[in-house]
């Protein structure tokens, strides 16, 4: 289990939780044994401490993988390398990335397909997408070459995501929400939704072994619906105003990295929690049956291509759009 100390979204320490609620022995691959290491002790997981270059050692005696990491610029050397490693032992069953929702439109036919045609699929040219999507298209391929009983999770942005979340801190205590995203429309899922999935297919991966799921949240709207909603929860009236990518870029520049609370975690300041709210409106804990269903979809080996609006999603590259993405990565660069 890699990614077990991240932030935005929580997912890989959700798994654990859940995992280790059911009794299955985990373990946790993680860079610095530091206090959220000690937490994972806390729930019962054997925590192994090291990087990239560990990863034969910390699937050693593992029959299961759960592959993820954040923003990076070597993301495909991480999967490259887990995948090597995995490669190594013959009585793997499964091994579970997640991936860019994305990537779903992103089909070979497409990236070779007349070039008037190719841009308007995937919004221009390949050095106008975000470096973290082709990483995400590379690793796929790399995990295909590969031979691994693979199952990808591509999952839109999440709900704790920092631009759905710190990043309105400041514009909306004067009534504003200031985002990036001029007239897209997003369909945010909760971190918790993508760790249920990712569990089950641990738990029982034979069902699910080959396929491709693409996750997105039960809403999509644009930000003037998000703003309508951010106003219901904190009482007051917000108003979207579509930030400029440069505008945005020069003030987390100036502000420096902004952190959201990932699930599960109760935010200090009443606004954010209102923000999160906000954003995952219409959200029942797990296992209410009133809870929205996640919108999910099942794509098989030979079941690459989907078009705009089939999984909730109206809008090419509507759900982490390349211009967004390069203004999270700069700033968190």
């Amino acid at each position: 289990m890699t990614g077990a100390t991240d932030d935005v979204g929580g997912v890989s320490r959700t798994i654990v939780e859940m995992l280790r609620s059911q009794g299955h022995p985990v373990r946790a691959f993680v860079r610095r044994d530091d206090d959220r290491a000690h937490a994972l002790r806390q729930a019962g997981a054997h925590v192994f401490v090291g990087d990239l270059l560990d990863v034969a050692a910390a699937v050693t005696g593992c029959r299961r993988v759960y592959f993820s990491i954040s923003l990076s610029s070597y993301y495909t050397d991480a999967v490259s390398l887990m995948a090597a490693a995995a490669r190594d032992h013959s009585d793997l069953e499964v091994f579970v990335s997640i991936s860019d929702y994305e990537r779903s439109y992103m089909t070979f036919e497409r990236m070779t397909a007349p070039a008037e045609e190719r841009r308007a699929w995937l919004g221009g040219l390949v050095s106008d997408w975000s470096p973290q999507q082709r990483a995400h298209w590379i690793a796929e391929q790399v995990l295909s070459w590969s031979d691994l009983p693979v199952v990808n999770v591509r999952a839109t942005i999440f709900a704790e995501n920092p631009i759905l979340t710190g990043l309105a801190l400041r514009p909306l205590s004067s009534g504003e929400l200031r985002l990036p995203f001029g007239s897209q429309r997003l369909a945010p899922i909760a971190g918790r939704d993508v760790a249920e999935l990712c569990a089950s297919i641990l738990v029982d991966p034979a069902p699910h072994l080959g396929a491709s799921y693409e996750l997105t949240g039960p809403d999509l709207k644009d930000m003037h619906g998000f703003a309508e909603d951010f106003g219901a929860v904190l009482g007051r009236e917000v108003t979207y105003i579509a930030e400029e990518r440069g505008g945005l870029e020069r003030d987390l520049r100036r502000r420096g990295p902004v952190r959201a609370a990932p699930c599960g975690r109760t935010p200090e300041d009443p606004d954010q929690a209102g923000r999160r709210r906000a954003v995952r409106r219409g959200h029942q804990p797990a296992g209410d049956p009133a809870r929205p269903r996640t919108h999910a979809r099942a794509v098989g080996p030979a079941d690459q291509s989907a078009p705009p609006g089939a999984h909730g999603c109206s809008d090419r590259l509507s759900c982490s759009s390349a211009a967004r993405c390069r203004a999270a990565e700069r700033a968190w660069a």
